[in-house]
């Protein structure tokens, strides 16, 4: 090789050195402007960061949850409230219906009472006892039953009586009625002289029997009472 030939290589190397170094320095240059502080997107970059705030969202949520809790505390209030009246209502009603029976009970009582008071107001004489010359037929049951009427100051007739007796139960003293307005109350009318069983008990003549269906005591019993509202069983011709 010519002795020449070295030197250009030499100058060839001082160019290339100095075109690294220039490479180098525009890379450093380029990391120190990227890392800068004040660049526009190193701040938009920290701006952009989470921030920790409170949201509302959840504090909405628990007052919504308050205000619902007092609304069933008010409705529940409502609701006792209500029961409460509703109670004190009933109680009010109960009382008023125990009010009128009772009413009811002392006027029926009352007027018992008034009944049996005219019974005994009248002479009370010895009265007649059941003979066997009376005969156990209609015709001696009514012949009995006046002997005891006039006893007791009770008016009425054999006419009166028969007539009435056969129009109530044809002469059967165990006639009883189970469908007129007494039997749909539960107090149907009995014997010959179809009494129900309050008014016997009302008219009831000392000396006969307790049974409604004794003929001398129904038809007794009878007169008593058609005496006390009609003067006598004679004023009587139809239902009584």
């Amino acid at each position: 090789m010519p002795a020449n030939f070295r030197l250009p290589s030499r100058a060839l190397a001082q160019p290339r050195k100095i075109a690294v170094a220039g490479v180098a320095v525009l890379g450093a240059a380029a990391v120190a402007f990227s890392a800068a502080p004040g660049h526009a997107e190193t701040t938009s970059s920290v701006a952009a960061a989470p921030v920790v705030q409170l949201g509302t969202q959840p504090i909405q949520g628990v007052k919504a949850s308050v205000t619902d809790q007092l609304a069933g505390e008010s409705v529940k209030v409502q609701a006792i409230a209500a029961k409460k009246q509703a109670a004190v209502t009933q109680q009010v009603r109960t009382a008023a219906l125990h009010k009128t029976a009772a009413a009811q009970k002392v006027k029926a009582a009352h007027q018992a009472e008034q009944a049996a008071s005219r019974s005994a107001q009248r002479p009370q004489m010895q009265t007649v006892a059941y003979s066997t010359h009376y005969g156990n037929n209609l015709d001696g049951w009514i012949r009995q039953a006046l002997a005891v009427m006039k006893q007791h100051n009770i008016p009425g007739s054999y006419s009166g009586l028969h007539r009435n007796i056969m129009r109530e139960s044809s002469g059967n003293p165990n006639a009883i009625n189970n469908w007129d307005i007494n039997a749909r109350n539960g107090i149907p009318s009995k014997g010959l002289l179809q009494v129900i069983d309050p008014t016997f008990r009302a008219y009831h003549v000392p000396g006969t029997s307790w049974n409604i269906y004794d003929p001398v005591a129904n038809i007794t019993a009878a007169a008593n009472y058609a005496a006390h509202r009609y003067g006598s069983m004679d004023n009587v011709n139809s239902a009584y």
